[in-house]
């Protein structure tokens, strides 16, 4: 085939279009020069990191028309280039400017569409009054078993209002944000079919901050747990509204399908937006293992000539990049409403989170003794990637549902 004939011919591209490859150079440059130098500091306080919050904000990088715009790119590219750069800068300032999104997520894609135009815009604020979101799925006894969730909701038809007890964990932003968006049981019968999502408006009574834990990576992430005592609130609350609830509990009680449950899809959905995370992390200590080898010098050469590090390198490179394949081809299904047949949402997930621990794992070998210090940042990168296999579903959960798929049996 000649080139004017290959250059005419319709087909499959993996080129980014200009668009996104405008919001990929616009992240890089802000997580180049505005993230990696505050993430040490920030690391260390384990606080939210308000300030590159507000310089965000700023240029709108932290802002509901970015995050709207880019979940709506059609390629469906659009956030995870822009999370893979974010991430390259810092996993754990990244994680506070981009947590607010899978609140937003869960309201966008269950909810209604007053509830969209209401509750979304209130997660992020403007630059000069920054709010956060915060979705509460997971609690003490009920991590990974979605289906043993306790914090219960009941409706009280005279007030028309919906009142919820429970305590949630692991919430990012859990407490300190404006709109919590908590996912609770309506019918603990019908176990995740029996589950409803609502919506917590600000300053809710009832609703307060538990334990903020002190975490092993991403520090500079707020992560607490959020207790709910007998909080009220009004019924448009509910996320989807009530009759779409009763419609699906009548069909679940009656043994037919239910449809999809609320925090589900919002998990299927976010998957990929997690692996391209890990894919941003996993790059930021590669590229960094690979410049160390080029300069370091032992026994009168650089290090990168030894075969070893430069097999381990180039195991690096490929494992990101058939992790980046992945998030995109599972980033495009979703956003082209492709339904996930072979759990490829999970298949990215899993193998972008695993990469990202060996990568930064081997990093910290090739810097030998540098490597295991504060002083070189591929040791905080290793603490932060670990996350990556745990949350949103960890790996063992992840291999049930792409097991589940592929056999068409249900796997235990």
């Amino acid at each position: 085939m000649s080139d004017s004939s290959a250059e005419t011919a319709p087909g499959f591209s993996l080129e980014l279009n200009e668009d996104v490859r405008d919001v990929r150079d616009w992240a890089h440059g802000f997580a180049r020069d505005v993230i990696r130098p505050a993430a040490a500091e920030w690391d260390e306080r384990e606080e939210t990191p308000w300030p590159v919050l507000q310089e965000a904000a700023k240029i709108e990088l932290y802002s509901l028309d970015f995050f709207a715009t880019q979940w709506l790119e059609p390629s469906g590219l659009g956030i995870p280039v822009a999370f893979e750069e974010l991430y390259w800068g810092d996993p754990g300032i990244a994680l506070s400017i981009t947590g607010t999104a899978l609140a937003a997520v869960s309201v966008a894609a269950n909810g209604t569409q007053g509830q969209l135009f209401e509750w979304v815009p209130q997660m992020f604020g403007t630059p000069n009054d920054i709010k956060l979101g915060a979705f509460c799925s997971s609690e003490p006894d009920a991590g990974s078993d979605v289906g043993a969730i306790r914090t219960r909701a009941v409706y009280d038809e005279a007030k028309d209002e919906w009142v919820l007890n429970g305590t949630k964990t692991w919430a990012t932003n859990g407490g300190i944000a404006d709109v919590h968006v908590v996912v609770a049981s309506v019918d603990p019968e019908l176990r995740t079919r029996g589950q409803a999502t609502f919506i917590v408006p600000p300053g809710t009574p009832g609703l307060s901050q538990g334990q903020k834990f002190s975490k092993h990576g991403i520090r500079a992430s707020h992560t607490a747990e959020v207790i709910l005592d007998d909080v009220r609130v009004p019924g448009h609350c509910l996320v989807g509204g009530k009759e779409k609830l009763d419609e699906r509990l009548a069909r679940a009680r009656e043994g037919g399908s239910s449809g999809g449950q609320a925090a589900m899809k919002t998990f299927e959905r976010s998957r990929p937006s997690v692996g391209a995370m890990a894919v941003g992390c996993a790059r930021a200590a590669y590229e960094y293992a690979r410049d160390y080898a080029r300069q370091r010098e032992q026994f009168g050469a650089p290090i990168g000539n030894n075969q070893a590090v430069a097999f381990t390198l180039a195991d690096m490179a490929t494992r990101i990049d058939a992790a980046r394949l992945l998030v995109w081809r599972a980033a495009w299904m979703g956003r082209n409403d492709k339904e996930f047949n072979q759990a490829e949402g999970s298949m990215s997930k899993l193998y972008a989170s695993e990469t990202a621990t060996w990568v930064t794992q081997e990093a910290i070998r090739m810097l030998g003794g540098n490597g295991y210090t504060r002083e070189y940042p591929v040791e905080r990168w290793h603490r932060d990637a670990t996350i990556f296999t745990i949350f949103e579903g960890a790996s063992e959960i992840q291999r049930l549902i792409i097991g589940r798929a592929v056999t068409g049996l249900p796997v235990r």
